[in-house]
């Protein structure tokens, strides 16, 4: 029986894959096996299928080998199978005709898309096709830090809900926190102490001209990037100068801005608002993987146009920080998919109420198999 991408994004959406993506990619695998691909599961947990002109080989052939000639073309096709919790349970409104429930947009939308032009898309003698999934792009994004840089391609199209537009740049994220360290002392006498939290007053202003002062600038299409406080701890008792205050930080960053960059210039602008007799630590969080860096793509990459000619899309930004910034160091990525982050009621993705219309999802694997049919 033919791959039916709609079938298989409402089997998708019934599938809880939000603590666990075990039977969500048991369903992939065997969705996969069922319509000829011979996929792999990795070390890190990514489901991986490869096809040339040739048929489908084994998914550890993408990572082990690359492309043979240097005028063969390799493309990976890449979304993610975990979905945020809490699972919100599969829905159907307007006669069928939207989808809801989690997952719905991200990103199981996308990923009926995906798997539909892997397995319907044309590929010439010597090209190749690479269909790899990542288990936790949600959460730490083990899964892509350990493709990245490892599948020799000359392209990427990230799944994630855009709306069919082609997203060919995104913002990135990193978090940190400032920690001020003064002397505790009796509030009775405040003056024998150094207050830290009183000290964090003028660092929260100097963050606001951080950018001003350091930072890359806007980018063409990405505008500004943003330095938010989220967080902030300080004080053990209502009778005692605080001796430390902690302000945790999110960092939008736009190209060319690194996450080394970053850390070394907040933390020698903010040096300068510290007052005398305190300490100043900047730090980014620990993570297990990399940072997600912005990135952009040129508008007349070949990935870029062809897609955009297909979907009928416009070419703009993402608006989320993607796990597509590990693949973008390496090659050409676009991110794209049926579904929208937000509409004009609000939220949408990782909501209550998130869907997708079952035609966008028809929509994008059109699109997608019509730009891989013209670049391979």
């Amino acid at each position: 029986m033919p791959f039916d991408a709609i079938d298989f994004h409402e089997r998708a959406v019934r599938t809880d894959s939000s603590e666990s993506v075990a039977e969500m990619r048991g369903l992939l695998v065997e969705t996969l096996e069922r319509n000829g691909a011979e996929p792999v599961v990795d070390e890190a947990g990514n489901t991986l299928a490869t096809r040339t002109g040739e048929g489908y080989e084994s998914g550890d052939t993408a990572v082990e080998s690359g492309t043979d000639a240097a005028d063969d073309t390799h493309l990976v096709l890449n979304t993610h199978i975990d979905t945020v919790p809490p699972h919100v349970p599969f829905a159907e409104r307007e006669d069928g005709d939207v989808v809801e429930g989690r997952g719905a947009c991200d990103a199981k939308g996308p990923l009926a898309a995906l798997v539909d032009a892997f397995l319907g898309a044309g590929v010439g003698d010597g090209n190749r096709l690479t269909l790899a999934i990542t288990p936790d792009e949600e959460t730490v994004q083990t899964g892509a830090a350990h493709l990245a840089g490892s599948l020799d391609a000359d392209g990427f199209v990230v799944g994630e809900p855009t709306g069919l537009d082609v997203c060919n740049a995104a913002r990135g994220q990193y978090e940190g926190t400032i920690t001020v360290a003064g002397a505790a002392a009796h509030a009775a006498t405040p003056d024998s102490g150094a207050n830290a939290i009183r000290a964090m007053a003028p660092i929260l202003q100097a963050m606001e001209t951080y950018d001003d002062e350091r930072g890359p600038g806007a980018h063409e299409s990405l505008g500004r990037p943003t330095l938010t406080p989220t967080v902030i701890d300080g004080g053990e008792v209502s009778n005692q100068v605080p001796e430390a205050c902690t302000l945790t930080f999110d960092r939008r960053p736009v190209p060319p801005e690194t996450p080394a960059e970053f850390e070394a210039g907040l933390a020698a602008h903010l040096l300068e608002w510290v007052p005398s007799g305190m300490d100043l630590d900047v730090a980014l969080s620990p993570r297990e993987t990399p940072f997600l860096a912005a990135f952009a793509t040129d508008r007349d990459e070949p990935l870029v146009e062809a897609l955009s000619a297909a979907s009928g899309g416009a070419v703009r930004p993402f608006g989320a920080a993607t796990e597509a910034s590990y693949f973008a160091e390496h090659a050409p990525t676009v991110v794209f998919g049926p579904g929208d982050l937000a509409d004009e009621a609000g939220a949408v993705a990782h909501s209550e109420r998130e869907y997708v219309r079952r035609e966008d999802v028809r929509a994008a694997a059109r699109a997608v198999r019509d730009a891989v049919d013209g670049l391979l």
